[in-house]
């Protein structure tokens, strides 16, 4: 048996199988062309041109699981090497992937090293591995699926065949994890959207372009809603921007030069230009920029919900986690020096408000920040970020306090181009991070667009812009929202709150009286199909995770009552038909999750 594995070692571990794993192909697949083979979080992957038609099945992976346990009981050593590039373009003849990553990393100017595992396999590579194969537990580790890609994430490339595996240090973890998978399968978004009738995608629509349902429309709505409430109290006035806009806007903002292959253009009957908007903040700069501001105007705090357009790849588009078109709850701050802090302090009270009315009461918070080696990749001086970033700096560590060394991550390189930023990071059900609430903090926008106040002095004065999302994209929130929940939202949220069945014929009237005190009331509510049995109706109900099941017969007729079913509690008995009212107000009130 392999020896434990350190957690300090596991990403070596990873690195290392997936060169085992490229091994055990070229074993089975002697002509097959090499792509790469990177470490991800939890595991690892190979990308794979295999010759002619030929496919990878589930019985190939099965295969090549022996065979790499077979290599790590072999106790191979990894050893790596510099070379040049003759001696690598030599190593790697008739592999044209790994021949063009040499050509390019020469002119980078990179270094080239490969790693030989024993003597069965060599690969192009920077490292690090392991040692010796007994540092990896041969049963901590398995090939999970395989999916296509294209070399280099281009389409206009070849297509290969990607294989992915995860690795722990333990079999205990690997198990742990495999089952987090299988739960993960069963709350699919992508499964449990159509079958609680939320969306639906067309081919003739397109792909990434999902179409939302009457049920789908009222979570989007209600979320949204929430979002705007929270907005409202807290000063923000709604405006509303056209979905096209001059390339000349992009230009200046310097979005045309960062994302200009990512965009939807259109060219007008007189040959003018025109760009699908794939973000909101330079038309709300323009909204600012119609007039002269007094500092005492000031913030200007600007709310819009509206869809951008993005032309992602169809082979990166997953469901509602990747989408072309999106609907961003996004709004803008305009604000003076003196006003940043109080400005973003009150948007870190809207994101813990709106996440604990959905269930995810306890967020990290990391701070994305630039990466000063790259200066080219930001707008701005090195000086204006030096600032930015400590604003937000200061701002973590008001609201954190004593926490704030402890709890607080710092990511160098993941600021937006133009500006720093805190990102909030939930914890799901199943115990996977996700990304969801950002607050930027922009000093390099209002200066491209001379954005400007008047002072006490009467003199001009910069602003600072405040970008603010809540849910960030509705469909990518949607997506982590339903996994989350596995579809049973909490019943401010649930499209259809409760379903009544009559038991017999006899009992349709009565039935049809409580749907309409539940409509008066405002509760979502539908009557079932008398042409199933009683049975069949809890089922679909069930089924449609509809948080409350009210059946009827004559016992609950004669007693004005009844019968209440919950989908997480199971059944809770009898009740006053006007105390069940009462009860399912006060928890859409409360927003009770």
């Amino acid at each position: 048996m392999a020896k434990k594995s350190s957690a300090s070692n596991l990403e070596h571990i990873r690195h290392s199988l997936a060169h085992l794993l490229a091994a055990a192909v070229l074993r089975k697949f002697p002509k097959v062309k090499l792509g790469i083979g990177p470490v991800i979080e939890d595991g690892f992957y190979y990308d794979f041109l295999l010759h002619g038609n030929e496919k990878f099945s589930p019985d190939d992976l099965r295969e090549f699981e022996k065979a790499i346990r077979d290599f790590i009981r072999d106790d191979l050593n990894f050893i790596g090497k510099k070379v040049s590039a003759a001696e690598a373009k030599k190593l790697f003849a008739g592999q044209p992937f790994k021949l063009e990553l040499i050509k390019d990393f020469v002119k980078e100017k990179q270094n080239l090293t490969t790693y030989r595992t024993g003597d069965i396999f060599t690969d192009l590579c920077r490292g690090g591995h392991v040692k010796n194969t007994k540092e990896i537990n041969p049963d901590a580790f398995k090939l999970t699926k395989i999916a296509g890609a294209y070399w280099r994430g281009d389409e206009k490339n070849s297509q290969l065949q990607r294989i992915y595996g995860v690795a722990f240090a333990t079999k205990k973890e690997l198990g742990e994890y495999l089952a987090m998978l299988e739960e993960a399968r069963k709350r699919d978004h992508k499964v449990l959207g159509p079958d609680l009738d939320l969306f639906t995608f067309s081919e003739l629509v397109g792909s990434g372009l999902p179409l939302w349902t009457p049920k789908g429309t009222i979570l989007r709505d209600l979320l949204d809603n929430f979002v705007w409430e929270l907005r409202a109290r807290r000063g923000y006035e709604r405006v509303d921007i056209p979905h096209i806009t001059k390339k000349e806007l992009y230009v200046r903002s310097g979005h045309w030069e960062k994302f200009k292959n990512e965009l939807f253009k259109i060219v007008t009957r007189e040959g003018h230009l025109l760009a699908i908007k794939p973000m909101n903040c330079p038309h709300h700069t323009q909204i600012y920029a119609r007039r002269k501001w007094s500092y005492r105007e000031l913030p200007q705090r600007y709310a819009s919900t509206t869809k951008v357009y993005r032309d992602e790849q169809t082979g990166e588009l997953a469901g509602l986690a990747r989408v072309r078109s999106i609907t961003q709850d996004d709004a803008h701050s305009f604000c003076r020096k003196s006003q940043i802090a109080g400005e973003m302090s009150s948007i870190w009270d809207i994101v813990e408000e709106f996440y604990a009315g959905c269930g995810f009461p306890n967020l990290e918070v990391r701070l994305s920040f630039h990466d000063p080696k790259q200066p080219k990749k930001y707008l701005g001086s090195p000086a204006v970020w030096k600032k930015a970033e400590a604003e937000l700096a200061a701002l973590a560590q008001s609201r954190l306090g004593p926490a704030f060394e402890r709890k607080v991550k710092v990511d160098m390189g993941e600021a937006a181009f133009y500006g720093p930023k805190i990102d909030f990071i939930a914890k799901d059900s199943l115990g996977r991070n996700l990304q969801v609430a950002t607050i930027q903090l922009d000093m390099n926008m209002p200066e491209r667009f001379r954005l400007a106040c008047v002072n006490e002095k009467g003199k001009d004065e910069g602003i600072f812009m405040i970008h603010a999302a809540i849910m960030g994209s509705i469909e990518r929130f949607l997506a982590a929202f339903i996994e989350h929940t596995g579809g049973k939202f909490p019943v401010w949220l649930s499209p259809v709150q409760a379903e009544i069945i009559n038991v017999g014929s006899g009992q349709r009237k009565y039935a049809e009286k409580i749907f309409k005190g539940l409509k008066t009331a405002s509760v979502r509510a539908r009557l079932s199909d008398e042409n199933l049995t009683v049975g069949k109706r809890i089922r679909e109900a069930e089924l449609q995770k509809i948080p409350y099941v009210l059946v009827v017969g004559e016992k609950e007729e004669a007693a004005g009552t009844v019968n209440v079913r919950h989908y997480r509690r199971g059944q809770e008995g009898e009740i006053k038909f006007e105390a069940f009212i009462q009860k399912v107000m006060d928890e859409i009130t409360r927003k009770t999750v």
